[in-house]
């Protein structure tokens, strides 16, 4: 189903120059663009493909306006990647199935279980007692909320999720190990999605927590006791060990690496591949990993980095040698 160029304008605002009854068939990016596609730039570095696309129209900063022009029909907003957002959300409302919530025969609710009635819950989803599933939110399948778990409203958990399971605690004890028991649960705030087959831990006494608007991607650990501010994102393969605090509106990129017990200040990046090994109390872009390199030469770098301290040393013994 196509939507008029105009009532996109209409429901988002921005400012359209083009024709309005415009048909837009789907949304693209400018290099598979078609003439029934509308697209988005919001980097100036693409401003080749821009002039090359075929789109029927391009979402553009005011600074790309007149580039813009140059090629074709353009809609310019202050932020284009977040109206290039509030398109994608308008664009799936309008051709959403009906009937979005209930839930499905296969799904197993413990009768001790809260779910409200507008929340959706997919095929062979598992909520367990105790469990509470709040307004608006959506289990895709197989997602699997473990006892006393608390969802919040408008949260979207995609297939495989899984709230609840125990953290990893364990005393060791003549050579074996003695499991601690996992007496806390996981509550999750608002507006939060959790990507396929992320795993959040339940406390071992108190309550592993996820604040509001958290974003999390696929393959996720989250260990228990640990507490995410609102707003926080996390790509891909992060890990975060248990009872680690986090910050509000903090980034981590694909498969970095939290240890435990740390607190990370709000506003704190980290890039991908990192190892956060120490708390983190100041905002800020942090980065931790050696740089990928032919592996002769990595393996030789490596070796003079074992040698750092005791060249340092060394150092500070000729610097007393030679002191005046």
């Amino acid at each position: 189903m196509a939507l008029r160029l105009g009532s996109i304008v209409d429901a988002l605002g921005g400012e359209l120059h083009g024709n309005p009854d415009v048909q837009i068939e789907n949304i693209a990016p400018l290099e598979t663009a078609s003439n029934a596609s509308l697209s988005f730039l919001s980097n100036p570095k693409y401003q080749q493909q821009l002039a090359a696309s075929q789109a029927a129209c391009v979402i553009v900063g005011p600074a790309m306006q007149e580039a813009a022009l140059m090629r074709g029909a353009c809609i310019v907003a202050a932020q284009p990647y977040l109206y290039f957002a509030k398109v994608t959300q308008l664009w799936k409302r309008q051709h959403a199935a009906a009937g979005g919530s209930g839930i499905h025969p296969s799904a197993v609710i413990d009768p001790a279980a809260l779910v409200d009635p507008s929340a959706s819950i997919g095929a062979l989803c598992v909520v367990e007692r105790g469990a509470r599933i709040g307004a608006d939110t959506v289990l895709k399948s197989r997602v699997s909320v473990g006892e006393n778990c608390i969802v919040g409203e408008r949260c979207l958990l995609h297939p495989g999720v899984v709230l609840g399971a125990d953290g990893f605690g364990f005393a060791p004890h003549d050579g074996t190990w003695e499991k601690i028991e996992q007496l806390g649960a996981v509550r999750i705030g608002n507006d939060v999605e959790i990507g396929a087959n992320t795993c959040i831990d339940r406390g071992a006494l108190q309550d592993t927590v996820i604040e509001d608007g958290v974003k999390l991607d696929n393959l996720i650990q989250i260990g228990h006791n640990v507490h995410i501010g609102k707003h926080t994102a996390m790509a891909g393969c992060t890990g975060v060990a248990g009872s680690t605090v986090i910050g509000a509106h903090c980034t981590f990129g694909g498969a970095a690496m939290v240890l435990g017990h740390l607190t990370i200040a709000d506003h704190v990046h980290i890039s991908s591949a990192s190892m956060v090994s120490r708390s983190i109390h100041r905002p800020g872009h942090y980065t931790g990993f050696f740089p990928i390199d032919d592996n002769a030469a990595w393996e030789k770098n490596a070796a003079t980095l074992k040698q750092l301290y005791s060249l340092r040393e060394r150092l500070k013994a000729l610097e007393k040698k030679i002191k005046p």
